[in-house]
């Protein structure tokens, strides 16, 4: 499945928004409080360069960091209504792709410890876990994948 990838611009804050709410909203009543992404700033995110888009409307999206030695996967949001058709894999793959079009050696990002769905899909694309971490109230694993493999597909 290819997906064309874009630059989030102005326009698509809200959609940002929505998806990220959609895709994270049934967290709550398991983790016992909002998730942080549904919490962002994402005006802010979209203003810096950091999200990227798919889909019209956007069905999903990816808030990335450039850091000096990782790129950092600061959210992956996939519209439930389009979970389960490979869009969050093509994601996961820009992601990898965007790093090392920069140069940076690896991909680093964390997921609430209640967020097992999300265990399971970094670890079947090669994330490792570097550590589990108390940051306030989120239990949180911490990820990373070297990028010295070719990429997945």
């Amino acid at each position: 499945m290819t997906q064309h990838i874009r630059l989030a611009a102005t326009p698509d804050v809200p959609r940002v928004k929505a998806v990220t709410d959609a895709a994270y909203h049934h967290y709550i009543e398991r983790i016992g409080l909002v998730p942080a992404p549904m919490e962002a700033d994402h005006a802010a995110d979209v203003a810096a360069g950091r999200v990227f888009v798919t889909g019209e409307p956007v069905a999903g999206l990816v808030v990335v960091r450039t850091e000096a030695d990782h790129l950092y996967l600061d959210n992956i949001a996939v519209h439930p209504d389009a979970q389960g058709t490979g869009l969050g894999r093509c994601l996961l793959a820009f992601v990898e792709s965007r790093a090392r079009e920069l140069g940076l050696p690896e991909v680093r990002l964390l997921t609430n410890a209640m967020m097992w769905e999300n265990q399971k899909i970094y670890e079947r694309y090669g994330y490792e876990v570097t550590e589990r971490r108390q940051d306030g109230p989120y239990d949180r694993i911490h990820y990373r994948k070297v990028l010295n493999s070719p990429p997945m597909g």
